[in-house]
């Protein structure tokens, strides 16, 4: 069942970011570095924030007391490629032990029915499984962005939603 995500999710919605965060970045193992940008970014205070936040929208997608993933919607997001407005999926993660069942899917035509088809993201160049499920779903690459932390630059490509 996917809804809007609510105080009582805050803790869920941390666990299960720092999962899928470092399952996907700390391919060569924990590093300091990684470990300190998970917990200083997926706090509870953070979804807190987010859910009291008219800028964002947070959904979920649980199964009874179960949250086995979630999508960010960031209203007020612009685009660093110029020519493409919409809404920024800031964040979309599922469970790994959920891959595969249509929740990513799910939550994204969720989105599109709350805030309308023009969706744009940033996706880690390196996440090939990403990268080509969000190909699969009908984002374009329309560009190049980085993502910076503990003076390192990660390359991160600028998707576009460009069926409906």
């Amino acid at each position: 069942m996917i809804r809007k995500a609510v105080e009582a999710d805050c803790m869920s919605l941390t666990a299960l970011s720092i999962q899928v965060w470092l399952h996907t970045y700390a391919t060569e193992g924990v590093s300091d570095d990684l470990a300190r940008e998970a917990l200083s970014t997926f706090t509870p205070a953070y979804f807190q924030s987010l859910i009291a936040d008219s800028d964002y929208r947070l959904l979920v997608d649980v199964d009874g007391d179960n949250l086995l993933g979630y999508i960010l919607l960031d209203l007020d997001s612009r685009c660093a490629e110029e020519n493409y407005g919409g809404v920024e999926v800031d964040t979309l993660y599922v469970q790994e032990h959920f891959h595969g069942r249509g929740i990513g899917r799910a939550l994204l035509d969720h989105a599109i029915e709350t805030v309308g088809a023009r969706l744009w993201l940033t996706a880690w160049a390196g996440n090939v499984r990403a990268l080509a499920f969000y190909n699969s779903y009908g984002f374009v690459d329309v560009g190049i962005t980085w993502h910076e932390f503990e003076e390192q630059k990660y390359e991160n490509r600028i998707l576009a939603l460009q069926r409906r």
